[in-house]
């Protein structure tokens, strides 16, 4: 194992680091980043509701939360050939990595999962990585979603254990834990990190980056995400996070998760440009883009694809292209 890859990181160390002067934070979470990462190359990922609202869970930030009044329409399960078109229409704008979400508490098994598995294989077959995040799963289930071809779940922790209960009632952290460990034990990489700006404090953020950090193996893919404060959500009233705590924040799970994937996720759509880049410099390599990012706004296209250009970013291609030419 790389000696720069730890699992022991304490709170005093990680606050330490958060709130190190910026350049000082920056200039460290560069040198972690271009130790793992080509520092010119950021993956592009799309994401798609496949099934929208009427979820379960009462988390405080989600506006497809059956306990909120946030104005978000009730749809069922997509079928599989509309996916499969928003797949190709991904593909052909440059994503990489094709996410779908469905607003569950967890994987129910009869035919709707079976639906889930065969547009899992389905989009496999156009050469996108495929990701998902459906709610809690067991570890009968996530075999199936491996079985299907799945290359990663995303199941983000939201907050720091203590702060959770704040956030969420109707599930516990550990439960969040378990299907990570689900779907660890199936083979499926990773895909977790958490929100910031839900009221918490700086020890929740960095407690948060802790539990990941700590797990036996590191997420291959922490998105770092701002809340997106929805009228109707308990979270409507929460102030915006600033630039410089998304970039700490970012800085931070660099440093502590070097070889991971860092995506700048929801909230992006408040940046600017120069706030973007600075993201990225801090060790960002990973972006939703498109229209929609499940149910709030985000940058379109050809904007996204015009920062990258003027920044000199290429799109990393997907890992199956990535290894055929290194075979090659």
């Amino acid at each position: 194992m790389d000696e720069t890859i730890r699992h022991d990181w304490s709170l005093e160390e990680v606050r330490a680091i958060h709130d190190a002067p910026l350049s000082d934070l920056i200039f460290r979470a560069q040198q972690a980043h271009r130790r793992f990462h080509d520092p010119n190359e950021v993956q592009l990922c799309s994401l798609l509701s496949i099934k929208t609202g009427g979820c379960q869970e009462d988390c405080g930030y989600c506006a497809q939360s059956a306990h909120h009044d946030a104005g978000v329409e009730r749809q069922p399960l997509m079928e599989i050939d509309e996916v499969v078109a928003a797949a190709h229409k991904a593909k052909e704008a440059g994503a990489s990595r094709f996410c779908m979400g469905a607003a569950w508490r967890h994987v129910r098994d009869g035919k709707e999962f079976d639906r889930v598995c065969e547009i899992i294989r389905t989009v496999n077959d156009l050469r996108l990585e495929t990701c998902v995040t459906l709610g809690m799963v067991n570890e009968a289930q996530a075999q199936r979603l491996k079985a299907a071809g799945l290359t990663a779940y995303n199941h983000n922790i939201d907050t720091s254990r203590d702060y959770y209960p704040n956030v969420v009632t109707t599930r516990t952290f550990e439960e969040r834990l378990e299907t990570l460990r689900n779907i660890r034990g199936a083979g499926i990489s990773i895909c977790s990190g958490g929100i910031i700006g839900m009221g918490e404090s700086i020890e929740d953020r960095c407690s948060m980056l802790i539990e990941l950090a700590n797990l036996p193996a590191h997420p291959e893919n922490v998105p770092i995400n701002a809340l997106v404060a929805v009228q109707g959500t308990p979270m409507a009233g929460h102030e915006p996070v600033t630039p410089f705590e998304f970039v700490r924040m970012i800085a931070t799970a660099r440093i502590l998760m070097p070889a991971s994937i860092v995506r700048l996720s929801a909230g992006r759509a408040a940046l600017d440009e120069s706030a973007q880049m600075l993201c990225f410099v801090a060790g960002a390599n990973s972006i939703f883009y498109g229209e929609k990012l499940l149910t709030t706004g985000n940058p379109d296209v050809e904007r996204d694809l015009e920062l990258l250009r003027k920044a000199g970013i290429r799109p990393l291609l997907p890992a199956s292209v990535r290894e055929a030419e290194t075979a090659a």
